[in-house]
Protein backbone atom coordinates (compact mmCIF):
# COMPACT_ATOMS: atom_id res chain seq x y z
CA UNK A 1 0.00 0.00 0.00
CA UNK A 2 2.79 2.64 0.08
CA UNK A 3 2.26 3.08 3.69
CA UNK A 4 5.47 2.20 5.11
CA UNK A 5 7.61 5.71 3.78
CA UNK A 6 6.05 8.41 5.96
CA UNK A 7 8.93 10.80 4.92
CA UNK A 8 6.39 12.99 3.56
CA UNK A 9 3.85 12.96 6.41
CA UNK A 10 4.09 15.43 9.49
CA UNK A 11 2.10 15.88 12.43
CA UNK A 12 0.96 18.86 13.24
CA UNK A 13 0.82 20.25 16.91
CA UNK A 14 -2.95 19.73 17.05
CA UNK A 15 -2.74 15.96 15.47
CA UNK A 16 -0.20 15.46 18.38
CA UNK A 17 -2.49 16.71 20.94
CA UNK A 18 -5.44 14.68 19.29
CA UNK A 19 -3.70 11.44 19.01
CA UNK A 20 -1.59 11.93 21.76
CA UNK A 21 -3.16 8.34 22.93
CA UNK A 22 -1.91 6.39 20.22
CA UNK A 23 1.32 8.38 20.09
CA UNK A 24 2.29 6.89 23.73
CA UNK A 25 1.45 2.87 22.28
CA UNK A 26 5.02 1.83 21.51
CA UNK A 27 3.07 -0.49 18.64
CA UNK A 28 1.38 2.59 17.01
CA UNK A 29 4.01 5.69 17.98
CA UNK A 30 4.85 8.75 15.61
CA UNK A 31 5.39 6.14 12.80
CA UNK A 32 1.83 4.14 13.12
CA UNK A 33 -0.09 7.69 13.41
CA UNK A 34 1.88 8.90 10.12
CA UNK A 35 0.83 5.51 8.25
CA UNK A 36 -2.94 6.30 9.70
CA UNK A 37 -2.80 9.64 7.92
CA UNK A 38 -1.27 9.28 4.74
CA UNK A 39 -3.52 5.89 4.57
CA UNK A 40 -6.82 6.33 2.32
CA UNK A 41 -9.82 4.51 3.14
CA UNK A 42 -13.02 3.94 0.93
CA UNK A 43 -16.39 3.02 2.83
CA UNK A 44 -18.75 1.45 0.10
CA UNK A 45 -22.30 2.57 2.17
CA UNK A 46 -22.65 5.31 4.93
CA UNK A 47 -25.55 3.07 6.93
CA UNK A 48 -25.68 0.93 9.84
CA UNK A 49 -22.44 -0.36 9.25
CA UNK A 50 -20.48 2.35 8.04
CA UNK A 51 -21.83 5.08 10.71
CA UNK A 52 -19.23 3.77 13.78
CA UNK A 53 -16.50 2.44 11.14
CA UNK A 54 -16.27 6.08 9.67
CA UNK A 55 -16.56 8.09 12.82
CA UNK A 56 -13.62 5.75 14.55
CA UNK A 57 -11.65 6.29 11.32
CA UNK A 58 -11.73 9.48 11.87
CA UNK A 59 -11.29 9.65 14.83
CA UNK A 60 -8.10 7.30 14.27
CA UNK A 61 -6.15 9.95 12.20
CA UNK A 62 -7.19 8.20 9.18
CA UNK A 63 -6.45 10.98 6.42
CA UNK A 64 -8.69 10.42 3.77
CA UNK A 65 -11.74 9.04 3.67
CA UNK A 66 -13.85 7.95 0.75
CA UNK A 67 -17.40 7.40 0.94
CA UNK A 68 -19.93 6.44 -1.47
CA UNK A 69 -23.70 6.11 -1.10
CA UNK A 70 -27.05 7.66 -3.00
CA UNK A 71 -29.45 6.98 -0.41
CA UNK A 72 -31.00 10.09 1.92
CA UNK A 73 -31.30 9.66 5.55
CA UNK A 74 -34.53 8.40 6.90
CA UNK A 75 -35.80 8.61 10.24
CA UNK A 76 -35.93 4.98 10.80
CA UNK A 77 -31.92 4.85 10.07
CA UNK A 78 -31.70 6.96 13.50
CA UNK A 79 -31.76 3.87 15.59
CA UNK A 80 -28.65 2.44 14.72
CA UNK A 81 -27.24 4.47 12.01
CA UNK A 82 -25.21 6.76 14.69
CA UNK A 83 -23.36 9.46 12.29
CA UNK A 84 -26.93 10.50 11.07
CA UNK A 85 -28.89 13.33 13.23
CA UNK A 86 -32.29 14.31 13.46
CA UNK A 87 -31.15 17.13 11.56
CA UNK A 88 -30.13 15.86 8.13
CA UNK A 89 -33.56 13.90 7.54
CA UNK A 90 -34.34 13.96 4.23
CA UNK A 91 -30.96 15.13 3.35
CA UNK A 92 -28.07 12.54 1.60
CA UNK A 93 -26.33 10.11 4.10
CA UNK A 94 -22.70 11.44 2.37
CA UNK A 95 -23.46 15.17 3.38
CA UNK A 96 -24.10 14.18 6.63
CA UNK A 97 -21.53 11.72 7.15
CA UNK A 98 -18.82 14.27 5.88
CA UNK A 99 -20.06 16.79 7.94
CA UNK A 100 -19.92 15.02 11.17
CA UNK A 101 -16.33 13.74 9.90
CA UNK A 102 -15.11 16.75 9.93
CA UNK A 103 -16.46 17.76 13.30
CA UNK A 104 -14.59 15.04 14.66
CA UNK A 105 -11.15 15.42 12.74
CA UNK A 106 -10.99 18.78 10.54
CA UNK A 107 -7.76 17.54 9.20
CA UNK A 108 -9.29 14.31 7.47
CA UNK A 109 -9.48 14.73 3.77
CA UNK A 110 -13.22 13.69 3.23
CA UNK A 111 -13.99 12.66 -0.87
CA UNK A 112 -18.23 11.92 -1.55
CA UNK A 113 -19.67 9.35 -4.34
CA UNK A 114 -23.57 10.94 -4.21
CA UNK A 115 -24.27 7.46 -6.32
CA UNK A 116 -24.69 4.07 -6.30
CA UNK A 117 -21.29 1.90 -6.99
CA UNK A 118 -21.60 -0.19 -10.14
CA UNK A 119 -20.01 -2.37 -12.65
CA UNK A 120 -18.82 0.82 -14.67
CA UNK A 121 -17.39 2.89 -12.27
CA UNK A 122 -16.44 0.59 -9.01
CA UNK A 123 -12.96 -0.08 -10.68
CA UNK A 124 -12.01 3.92 -10.93
CA UNK A 125 -13.73 4.46 -7.89
CA UNK A 126 -11.57 2.19 -6.05
CA UNK A 127 -8.60 2.38 -7.57
CA UNK A 128 -6.83 5.25 -5.22
CA UNK A 129 -7.75 3.91 -2.02
CA UNK A 130 -5.30 2.16 0.11
CA UNK A 131 -8.40 -0.09 1.76
CA UNK A 132 -12.29 -0.43 0.88
CA UNK A 133 -14.50 -1.37 3.68
CA UNK A 134 -17.61 -2.81 2.75
CA UNK A 135 -20.73 -1.76 4.56
CA UNK A 136 -23.51 -2.67 2.04
CA UNK A 137 -26.17 -4.79 3.31
CA UNK A 138 -27.13 -6.96 -0.34
CA UNK A 139 -25.21 -9.55 -2.33
CA UNK A 140 -24.98 -7.52 -5.61
CA UNK A 141 -22.84 -4.93 -3.98
CA UNK A 142 -21.01 -7.64 -1.78
CA UNK A 143 -19.77 -9.34 -4.84
CA UNK A 144 -19.01 -6.17 -6.86
CA UNK A 145 -16.94 -4.87 -3.88
CA UNK A 146 -15.38 -8.07 -3.89
CA UNK A 147 -14.44 -8.71 -7.32
CA UNK A 148 -13.30 -5.17 -8.07
CA UNK A 149 -10.84 -5.32 -4.98
CA UNK A 150 -9.69 -8.52 -6.19
CA UNK A 151 -9.05 -7.61 -9.56
CA UNK A 152 -7.28 -4.06 -8.11
CA UNK A 153 -5.28 -6.34 -5.33
CA UNK A 154 -7.21 -4.13 -2.57
CA UNK A 155 -8.11 -5.53 1.04
CA UNK A 156 -11.57 -5.78 1.55
CA UNK A 157 -12.88 -5.36 5.21
CA UNK A 158 -16.32 -7.16 5.31
CA UNK A 159 -18.65 -6.70 7.92
CA UNK A 160 -22.65 -7.66 7.98
CA UNK A 161 -25.34 -7.57 9.85
CA UNK A 162 -28.92 -9.97 9.99
CA UNK A 163 -31.13 -9.02 13.11
CA UNK A 164 -29.07 -9.88 16.30
CA UNK A 165 -26.09 -11.59 14.49
CA UNK A 166 -23.34 -9.92 12.59
CA UNK A 167 -19.93 -11.45 10.72
CA UNK A 168 -16.70 -9.96 10.33
CA UNK A 169 -13.70 -10.86 8.38
CA UNK A 170 -11.07 -9.66 5.93
CA UNK A 171 -10.90 -10.43 2.58
CA UNK A 172 -8.38 -10.04 0.14
CA UNK A 173 -5.35 -8.97 2.16
CA UNK A 174 -2.75 -10.74 0.35
CA UNK A 175 -2.44 -13.39 -2.95
CA UNK A 176 -3.38 -16.45 -0.21
CA UNK A 177 -6.37 -14.62 1.32
CA UNK A 178 -9.66 -16.10 1.28
CA UNK A 179 -12.47 -13.59 -0.88
CA UNK A 180 -15.90 -13.70 -0.48
CA UNK A 181 -16.97 -15.70 -2.91
CA UNK A 182 -15.04 -18.34 -1.06
CA UNK A 183 -17.36 -17.61 1.74
CA UNK A 184 -20.34 -17.37 0.08
CA UNK A 185 -19.86 -19.10 -3.53
CA UNK A 186 -22.98 -18.85 -4.91
CA UNK A 187 -25.71 -16.07 -3.50
CA UNK A 188 -29.04 -17.27 -2.12
CA UNK A 189 -32.49 -17.66 -3.95
CA UNK A 190 -33.76 -14.00 -4.42
CA UNK A 191 -36.48 -13.03 -1.25
CA UNK A 192 -34.78 -16.14 0.83
CA UNK A 193 -32.78 -13.27 3.00
CA UNK A 194 -34.62 -10.45 4.40
CA UNK A 195 -33.08 -6.98 4.46
CA UNK A 196 -32.91 -5.52 7.79
CA UNK A 197 -35.61 -3.52 6.53
CA UNK A 198 -37.96 -6.39 6.10
CA UNK A 199 -36.30 -8.47 9.41
CA UNK A 200 -35.47 -5.89 11.54
CA UNK A 201 -31.75 -5.61 13.33
CA UNK A 202 -30.50 -4.67 16.66
CA UNK A 203 -29.42 -1.28 16.35
CA UNK A 204 -26.33 -1.53 18.29
CA UNK A 205 -24.99 -4.70 16.34
CA UNK A 206 -23.75 -2.96 13.65
CA UNK A 207 -22.19 -0.53 15.75
CA UNK A 208 -20.07 -4.05 17.21
CA UNK A 209 -19.95 -5.19 13.66
CA UNK A 210 -18.66 -1.84 12.44
CA UNK A 211 -16.12 -1.43 14.81
CA UNK A 212 -14.49 -4.65 14.35
CA UNK A 213 -14.38 -3.66 10.77
CA UNK A 214 -12.50 -0.45 11.79
CA UNK A 215 -10.32 -2.07 13.88
CA UNK A 216 -8.93 -4.33 11.25
CA UNK A 217 -8.71 -1.10 9.38
CA UNK A 218 -6.23 0.52 11.89
CA UNK A 219 -4.23 -2.70 12.14
CA UNK A 220 -3.83 -2.98 8.61
CA UNK A 221 -2.61 0.36 7.99
CA UNK A 222 -0.23 0.88 11.43
CA UNK A 223 1.02 -3.26 10.69
CA UNK A 224 0.33 -4.31 14.02
CA UNK A 225 -1.60 -7.14 15.28
CA UNK A 226 -3.17 -10.20 13.55
CA UNK A 227 -5.86 -9.53 11.14
CA UNK A 228 -9.37 -11.50 10.48
CA UNK A 229 -7.40 -12.74 7.23
CA UNK A 230 -8.80 -16.94 7.01
CA UNK A 231 -11.08 -16.05 9.96
CA UNK A 232 -14.35 -15.11 9.83
CA UNK A 233 -15.82 -13.48 13.30
CA UNK A 234 -19.45 -14.46 13.95
CA UNK A 235 -21.49 -12.40 16.70
CA UNK A 236 -23.92 -13.32 18.60
CA UNK A 237 -25.69 -9.96 20.27
CA UNK A 238 -28.45 -11.81 22.22
CA UNK A 239 -26.01 -14.32 23.88
CA UNK A 240 -23.38 -12.11 23.67
CA UNK A 241 -21.12 -15.27 22.35
CA UNK A 242 -17.83 -14.63 19.80
CA UNK A 243 -16.84 -17.22 17.80
CA UNK A 244 -15.29 -17.64 14.71
CA UNK A 245 -14.37 -20.09 11.61
CA UNK A 246 -11.54 -20.86 9.46
CA UNK A 247 -12.20 -19.52 6.22
CA UNK A 248 -9.77 -20.92 3.36
CA UNK A 249 -9.21 -20.43 -0.39
CA UNK A 250 -11.39 -22.77 -2.23
CA UNK A 251 -10.02 -24.86 -4.87
CA UNK A 252 -10.31 -24.64 -7.26
CA UNK A 253 -10.69 -20.66 -7.11
CA UNK A 254 -12.96 -18.60 -9.16
CA UNK A 255 -11.18 -16.72 -11.96
CA UNK A 256 -12.49 -13.18 -11.74
CA UNK A 257 -11.42 -11.59 -14.57
CA UNK A 258 -14.16 -9.17 -14.78
CA UNK A 259 -17.06 -7.16 -13.19
CA UNK A 260 -20.48 -8.06 -14.21
CA UNK A 261 -23.79 -7.95 -13.92
CA UNK A 262 -24.19 -8.53 -10.49
CA UNK A 263 -28.23 -8.09 -10.12
CA UNK A 264 -28.68 -10.94 -12.70
CA UNK A 265 -26.05 -12.85 -11.29
CA UNK A 266 -27.72 -13.19 -7.99
CA UNK A 267 -31.46 -13.68 -9.60
CA UNK A 268 -32.56 -10.33 -9.22
CA UNK A 269 -32.44 -9.41 -12.77
CA UNK A 270 -35.17 -9.57 -15.80
CA UNK A 271 -35.58 -13.43 -15.57
CA UNK A 272 -35.27 -13.45 -11.38
CA UNK A 273 -36.77 -16.46 -10.64
CA UNK A 274 -36.60 -18.41 -6.87
CA UNK A 275 -37.34 -22.24 -6.41
CA UNK A 276 -37.71 -22.78 -9.86
CA UNK A 277 -41.18 -21.08 -9.95
CA UNK A 278 -41.56 -17.76 -12.30
CA UNK A 279 -41.96 -14.61 -9.87
CA UNK A 280 -44.16 -12.82 -12.59
CA UNK A 281 -47.51 -11.55 -10.43
CA UNK A 282 -49.89 -9.09 -10.74
CA UNK A 283 -50.02 -6.16 -8.90
CA UNK A 284 -52.32 -3.07 -7.44
CA UNK A 285 -51.33 0.13 -6.17
CA UNK A 286 -52.17 1.55 -3.01
CA UNK A 287 -54.76 3.99 -4.26
CA UNK A 288 -56.27 1.26 -6.25
CA UNK A 289 -56.74 -0.80 -3.62
CA UNK A 290 -58.16 1.99 -1.42
CA UNK A 291 -60.97 2.69 -4.08
CA UNK A 292 -61.89 -0.78 -3.55
CA UNK A 293 -62.09 -0.74 -0.51
CA UNK A 294 -64.03 2.50 -0.39
CA UNK A 295 -66.41 0.68 -2.89
CA UNK A 296 -67.13 -2.05 -0.32
CA UNK A 297 -67.18 -4.69 -2.46
CA UNK A 298 -67.17 -8.40 -1.09
CA UNK A 299 -65.78 -10.08 -3.67
CA UNK A 300 -62.17 -9.79 -2.32
CA UNK A 301 -60.24 -10.64 0.30
CA UNK A 302 -56.84 -9.10 1.30
CA UNK A 303 -54.17 -11.07 3.16
CA UNK A 304 -51.34 -9.36 5.28
CA UNK A 305 -48.00 -11.66 5.42
CA UNK A 306 -46.32 -10.06 7.79
CA UNK A 307 -45.14 -11.18 11.42
CA UNK A 308 -47.53 -10.53 14.10
CA UNK A 309 -45.62 -8.02 16.00
CA UNK A 310 -45.52 -5.73 12.62
CA UNK A 311 -49.38 -5.81 12.70
CA UNK A 312 -49.31 -4.62 16.32
CA UNK A 313 -47.29 -1.23 15.09
CA UNK A 314 -49.53 -0.58 12.23
CA UNK A 315 -52.39 -2.58 9.88
CA UNK A 316 -54.72 -2.06 7.42
CA UNK A 317 -58.51 -2.20 8.62
CA UNK A 318 -60.37 -5.67 7.39
CA UNK A 319 -57.29 -7.84 6.64
CA UNK A 320 -56.75 -11.31 7.66
CA UNK A 321 -52.86 -12.12 9.39
CA UNK A 322 -51.58 -14.84 8.00
CA UNK A 323 -47.51 -14.59 8.18
CA UNK A 324 -45.63 -15.40 5.21
CA UNK A 325 -43.54 -18.39 7.05
CA UNK A 326 -47.09 -20.34 7.59
CA UNK A 327 -47.84 -19.88 3.78
CA UNK A 328 -44.31 -21.17 2.75
CA UNK A 329 -44.41 -24.33 4.98
CA UNK A 330 -47.68 -25.13 4.14
CA UNK A 331 -49.53 -25.36 6.95
CA UNK A 332 -51.94 -22.19 5.71
CA UNK A 333 -52.32 -23.27 2.78
CA UNK A 334 -55.95 -24.49 2.54
CA UNK A 335 -56.93 -21.69 5.59
CA UNK A 336 -56.28 -19.64 2.55
CA UNK A 337 -58.26 -21.71 -0.38
CA UNK A 338 -60.54 -20.85 1.98
CA UNK A 339 -60.89 -17.59 2.55
CA UNK A 340 -60.28 -17.45 -1.51
CA UNK A 341 -63.19 -19.37 -1.95
CA UNK A 342 -64.72 -17.06 -5.12
CA UNK A 343 -63.31 -14.21 -4.03
CA UNK A 344 -60.28 -12.60 -5.44
CA UNK A 345 -56.81 -12.35 -3.25
CA UNK A 346 -54.81 -9.28 -2.53
CA UNK A 347 -51.85 -9.61 -0.83
CA UNK A 348 -49.70 -6.97 1.32
CA UNK A 349 -46.57 -7.07 3.39
CA UNK A 350 -44.23 -4.16 4.47
CA UNK A 351 -42.90 -3.41 1.02
CA UNK A 352 -44.27 -6.31 -1.35
CA UNK A 353 -41.19 -8.92 -1.43
CA UNK A 354 -42.74 -11.19 1.41
CA UNK A 355 -46.23 -10.62 -0.45
CA UNK A 356 -44.43 -11.56 -4.10
CA UNK A 357 -42.84 -14.60 -2.07
CA UNK A 358 -46.50 -15.65 -0.83
CA UNK A 359 -47.90 -15.22 -4.13
CA UNK A 360 -45.35 -17.38 -5.65
CA UNK A 361 -45.84 -20.04 -2.96
CA UNK A 362 -49.70 -19.81 -3.29
CA UNK A 363 -49.22 -19.94 -7.31
CA UNK A 364 -47.78 -23.28 -7.14
CA UNK A 365 -50.92 -24.58 -4.97
CA UNK A 366 -53.14 -23.19 -7.60
CA UNK A 367 -54.36 -19.74 -5.53
CA UNK A 368 -53.56 -17.06 -7.73
CA UNK A 369 -53.64 -13.42 -6.41
CA UNK A 370 -52.12 -9.78 -6.40
CA UNK A 371 -49.94 -7.83 -4.77
CA UNK A 372 -50.27 -4.44 -3.25
CA UNK A 373 -47.63 -2.40 -4.83
CA UNK A 374 -45.18 -0.85 -1.69
CA UNK A 375 -47.13 -2.66 1.00
CA UNK A 376 -48.12 -0.90 4.29
CA UNK A 377 -45.15 1.48 3.49
CA UNK A 378 -46.70 2.73 0.51
CA UNK A 379 -50.62 2.78 2.37
CA UNK A 380 -49.31 5.12 5.03
CA UNK A 381 -47.57 7.63 3.04
CA UNK A 382 -50.13 7.77 0.12
CA UNK A 383 -53.55 7.00 1.78
CA UNK A 384 -53.23 7.28 5.39
CA UNK A 385 -50.76 9.50 7.07
CA UNK A 386 -52.22 8.52 10.51
CA UNK A 387 -50.72 5.06 10.22
CA UNK A 388 -46.93 5.10 11.56
CA UNK A 389 -44.06 3.93 9.86
CA UNK A 390 -41.51 1.41 10.62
Amino acid sequence: MGLDDTRDVDLNPDEVARFSRHLILPEVGITGQKRLKKASVLCVGSGGLGSPLLLYMAAAGVGHIGIIDFDVVELSNLQRQVIHGTSWVGQLKTGSARARILEINPNCQVDVYEKALTSDNALEIIQPYDIVCDCTDNFPSRYLVNDACVLLGKPNIYGSIHRFEGQATVFNLDAQSPNYRDLVPEPPPAGLVPSCVEGGVMGVLPGLIGLIQATEVIKIITGIGTTLSGRLLIVDALAMNFREMKLCCSQPRVVISELIDYQDFCGLGGHASTKGKDFAVESISVQGLKSLLDSSAEDFVLLDVRNPHEAEIAFIDGAELIPLNKIESGEAIEQVRELTSGRRLFVYCKLGGRAQQALVTLKSHGIEGINVTGGIDAWAQQVDSSLPRY
